[in-house]
């Protein structure tokens, strides 16, 4: 990567040279007088690139008279290969972006301070008000995303809201069974047990499910109930912060006991047999069956199946509620929006134009782009009503989810931009509202977000030494456990051991030298 140093140094320069072909983004969003041609690579979700064929790309482009064009491989379906193969050639476009499995983020760092991609501070302060307003206002989003060298090497996908998934609970058998909805986990132990016993479906079978999940993160959320936690974060298995310490929830106290107790509640049917396996599709078929009684799950799309489901399943009412109070009367919930999704945008070393670039980047945080990347076109997809945009009738009543709808026109999509909850809230039915209001009233329940650290080049080699194979352990061991395979109790010595051998208080050291570096001691 030296190569990039010095073609970097060089382009520098010249840059300086070409600040006086762009103009200042004024009222009309014009970046450049003449139309400009970038170049970028952005694969996302293993199947989609960049076009400029999208209505969103177009509108972009006539505003700010930049236009973008995809250089990324068409026949590739692995955006995480397209990526690699990209940055192993060193022939790198003008913007490098979009995201893959596991994120880009610490791939733009790493090649950020390999010279890869320019840092973008300095670009930022002089040329970018949208963004250095926003940087200045979320404060936490710079310290995520900054470098162990203290720059700034991309511009991310930011989410925005706060709670993102719930307890989800068939209120119509509780209705039947004249049981109330449980308020904490003794409560929640009753509830299940009748669910399991007492035929709440009516079709005198034991085929009820109490609880089920269809997502890895989901499988074992239960042991919140004994305070423990199943991820700092929403990626499944993340590391947590007390009191200023990286510390893996997997190997708390509080994590022996709630798997014990999981793994209990598993040996007496109170859990789905098949929760490891059963994969994407598990609510449907458990609602659709009649036979799923909880999970924890999104609020939006789970919400959607009381009204898909009446006909088929009447009276079905499978709605939100708050999570039950823990053995120690704590009422918490484990799960949130990201505070920054490892997706977005870079500059690479061999663009000439980084400051109509980064003007270009700056427009997405614009008023006026940020509602063509979360809305669309207007008239077309949205009308504004009030000084709001409203997405029309025809989106709203489509087929079509719309968000695969926007997808589909180049909006949503994972550029360095920032989301608007509105825009989601529009398509979102009254029960997810209702709940995600109701979670909002409760005081302090949404637990802390860890959101990663920025590793030198020496401490992310350790990290991906030991760290890869301490992951697929702590699962292997919370499955074992759960599905009665060994004893807790009788293994946790060796456990801590095995963590121990494999190398996990060398992954906490390097963690916790960043996060000091990254978020101050403090």
């Amino acid at each position: 990567m030296r190569h990039f140093r010095k073609s970097l140094a060089l382009l520098a320069t010249c840059a300086l040279l070409q600040v006086g072909t762009a103009h200042a983004q004024d009222a009309s969003t014009k970046i450049v007088a003449n139309p400009l041609e970038l170049t970028i690579h952005f694969h996302f979700r293993d199947k989609y690139v960049y076009t400029e064929n999208w209505p969103v790309e177009k509108k972009a482009a006539e505003w700010t008279g930049i236009h973008v064009k995809n250089v990324a491989s068409l026949a590739t379906s692995n955006s995480r290969d397209a990526f690699n193969l990209l940055m192993a050639s060193g022939n790198l476009p003008d913007i490098v972006g979009g995201d893959v499995t596991g994120g880009l983020k610490d791939d733009f760092i790493r090649y950020g301070m390999e010279g890869a991609f320019q840092p973008l501070d300095d670009l930022i302060a002089e040329h970018a008000p949208n963004l250095k307003k926003f940087f200045d206002e979320h404060p936490v989003v710079r310290q995520t995303i900054s470098a162990p060298d203290g720059h700034i090497y991309f511009i991310p996908y930011v989410p925005e809201g706060e709670y993102s998934r719930a307890w989800f609970i068939r209120k119509d058998w509780l209705e039947k069974l004249g049981l109330k909805e449980p308020g904490n986990v003794d409560e929640l132990y009753t509830v299940l047990k009748a669910f399991r016993e007492k035929d709440p479906n009516g079709n005198g079978k034991k085929d009820e499910v109490p609880y089920f999940a269809r997502e890895p993160i989901e499988a074992v959320r239960l042991i919140n109930m004994w305070d423990a936690r199943v991820s700092g974060s929403e990626r499944y298995g993340d590391f947590m912060v007390e009191n200023g310490k990286i510390v893996h929830p997997w190997t708390t106290p509080n994590y022996k006991t709630g798997i014990s107790k999981v793994a209990q509640w598993f040996k007496e049917g109170l859990i789905d047999t098949e929760i490891f396996t059963r994969g994407a599709r598990d609510r449907e078929y458990m609602l659709g069956n009649n036979i799923g009684g909880m999970t924890h799950d999104w609020f939006a799309s789970t919400s959607n199946y009381t009204e898909a489901l009446k006909d088929s399943v009447p009276g079905i009412n499978f709605a939100p509620m708050l999570p039950p109070k823990t053995v120690s009367g704590k009422r918490f919930e484990d799960s949130r929006r990201a505070t920054v999704q490892p997706a977005g945008w870079a500059i690479s070393y061999s663009n000439k134009h980084p400051v109509e670039t980064i003007k270009y980047f700056d427009f997405w945080f614009s008023e006026k782009g940020r509602i063509l990347s979360n809305w669309g076109i207007e008239g077309v997809n949205y009308d504004m009503k009030d000084g709001k945009p409203l997405y029309k009738d025809s989106v709203l009543h489509n087929p079509k989810p719309v968000n695969a709808q926007m997808w589909e026109i180049g909006a949503g999509v994972p550029r360095g931009y920032w989301a608007s909850y509105p825009s989601e809230e529009q398509w979102t039915n009254k029960m997810a509202l209702d709940g995600i209001a109701m979670y909002r009233k409760e005081p302090g329940l949404l637990q802390p977000e860890f959101t990663g650290v920025s590793m030198d080049a020496k401490e992310r080699a350790t990290y991906d030494k030991y760290w890869p194979s301490l992951l697929t352990y702590m699962t292997e061991m919370q499955q074992t456990w759960v599905l009665g395979a060994q004893d807790v109790a009788a293994s946790w010595d060796v456990y801590q051991a095995r963590l121990e051998q494999l190398g996990l208080s060398k992954v906490i050291k390097v963690m916790q030298t960043a996060y000091d570096r990254q978020y101050g001691k403090n």
